[in-house]
């Protein structure tokens, strides 16, 4: 099933994947990997740096998998549906930092 088939808008698929993200460590790890992300991704443009660029998505996957092989025990939400899962770990690292999810 494709990601559009089954879920049309992020709201829709932003259910499932809080879902996925039960388990505090593996919230904290994903939340962790995108704050790295994000810097990373600010040093890469202020030193022109396509490793940096490179790193950045690298080592953000690399927290949240280990999030969810060893706490949460479930496979990776990025498997089946890569791009809402991007922005749904955007939503979620925001809602995070403002308080609406616990870290």
């Amino acid at each position: 099933m494709s990601e559009a088939t089954r879920y049309r808008t992020l709201d829709e698929f932003y259910g499932f994947y809080l879902g996925e993200h039960r388990d505090r460590t593996c919230r904290r790890l994903h939340f962790i990997g995108t704050s790295l992300s994000l810097s990373l991704l600010l040093a890469a443009v202020a030193a022109r740096s396509g490793w940096l660029l490179l790193l950045a998505p690298l080592q953000a996957y690399a927290l949240a998998w280990i999030g969810h092989f060893f706490f949460e025990h479930n496979r990776p939400a990025t498997f089946t549906y890569p791009l809402l899962s991007l922005r749904g770990d955007w939503r979620m690292w925001w809602e995070i930092l403002t308080g609406k999810i616990p870290f």
